[in-house]
């Protein structure tokens, strides 16, 4: 009798652990479904994962907003100077994310160069939601992430959501589209490098009219995590270089600058504002920009690129890698796919007059 009794005690543990088994995988299965799958719209949500796909390591990391990732073209700063580069940016993407996200990379590989555009520090506390997780949803579990979800949480988010997405996105029922299947275990890539091209043009036709500012000295949670980030780069033997890229829109202060410019000062750091810099690269944001002055469309990002790159090249050393087989094959396919999404966008334009499959509705 007492051996019947432990073999049932052994079955009903068995099939007990095989319940939680099918729940849990039932779980993981309904939140791959239901999470957003960014591609379509608003594609940024999308870029942060793709950075676990490179093979070969990058001499510069770019670290930041939209002011990265829409104003530099790692392509052309191959194709010119044989440099190699990823950005790791993501909409409205705060500091401590961007301290996260290179406190992470620098478990993959070893940077010479971290690149942050210093932008996102006029904000000082966490801002959305839904641009958290246009950031962090894409990271991959570590302790990095976890911590950077800590930092970046508004007062109603809870973590545990983060890591069981169903708790979550369990109200997209309505919302699924063909898309939802389609990419419910894999996504197509939206950026190259990092880099999320717009082809079309927006001219601007006024400049920012700067309000006054309430508080003008950037936030001190900022410049906690700049010291950390500037402290990461050394322990990690990587030069961080502060740029302000030269996106018109929002306004950045002269308050701000020279916050900067004094920090940079302090510490040896190399701080390069590229706003009054803009006639000497070339840009004209008549046609170099699609939204009006916010970002730079491809024929500014490959201005700036060639002539940041140009900086990278003589003042820091940067080795040239396009005799290097192995690396100049991989860039060989993301020349290729960056020229396939050029040709796409302007079949696009010239058919429809805006970019349908890269927009949620057309502008203007």
């Amino acid at each position: 009798m007492a051996v019947k009794t432990k073999k049932s005690v052994k079955l009903n543990i068995a099939v007990l652990c095989l319940c939680l088994a099918a729940v849990a995988v039932s779980v993981w299965l309904l939140g791959k479904l239901l999470e957003p799958k960014y591609m379509s719209g608003v594609l940024e949500g999308a870029m942060v994962r793709e950075y676990y796909d490179e093979e070969h390591p990058h001499d510069v990391i770019f670290v930041g907003d939209c002011e990265v990732y829409e104003n530099f073209s790692p392509v052309t700063m191959w194709e010119e100077y044989g440099i190699t580069s990823y950005i790791r940016g993501s909409a409205q993407q705060l500091i401590w994310q961007s301290y996260y996200l290179l406190e992470e990379t620098f478990e993959y590989e070893s940077p010479k160069i971290v690149v942050y555009n210093v932008q996102s520090m006029k904000y000082s506390e966490p801002q959305s939601e839904a641009y958290n997780r246009m950031t962090l949803d894409g990271m991959r579990l570590s302790g990095s992430k976890v911590d950077a979800i800590k930092a970046s949480m508004t007062e109603d988010e809870d973590m545990i959501s983060y890591f069981i997405p169903l708790l979550r996105y369990h109200s997209r029922w309505n919302d699924l589209g063909s898309e939802d299947f389609e990419y419910m275990f894999g996504r197509d890539k939206v950026t190259v490098a990092g880099y999320l091209m717009r082809a079309d043009v927006k001219p601007m036709t006024k400049l920012p009219t700067p309000s006054a500012l309430s508080e003008p000295e950037l936030g001190e949670r900022c410049w906690e995590y700049l010291d950390k980030m500037r402290i990461l780069c050394e322990n990690n033997g990587a030069k961080l270089i502060l740029i302000k890229s030269p996106s018109l829109w929002p306004y950045w202060y002269d308050e701000w600058d020279a916050q900067i410019a004094d920090y940079a000062e302090k510490y040896g750091l190399d701080y390069l504002n590229f706003l009054p810099l803009a006639d000497e690269i070339g840009i004209d944001m008549q046609a170099d920009t699609y939204d009006a002055g916010l970002h730079l469309n491809i024929y500014g990002a490959e201005k700036l690129s060639r002539y940041f790159g140009e900086i990278l090249s003589s003042d820091y050393g940067l080795e040239d890698h396009r005799n290097d087989a192995d690396i100049a094959a991989d860039w060989d396919e993301k020349c290729e796919r960056y020229y396939a999404l050029l040709d796409a966008q302007l079949r696009e334009l010239e058919e429809y007059g805006y970019l349908k499959s890269w927009t949620l509705e057309p502008e203007g």
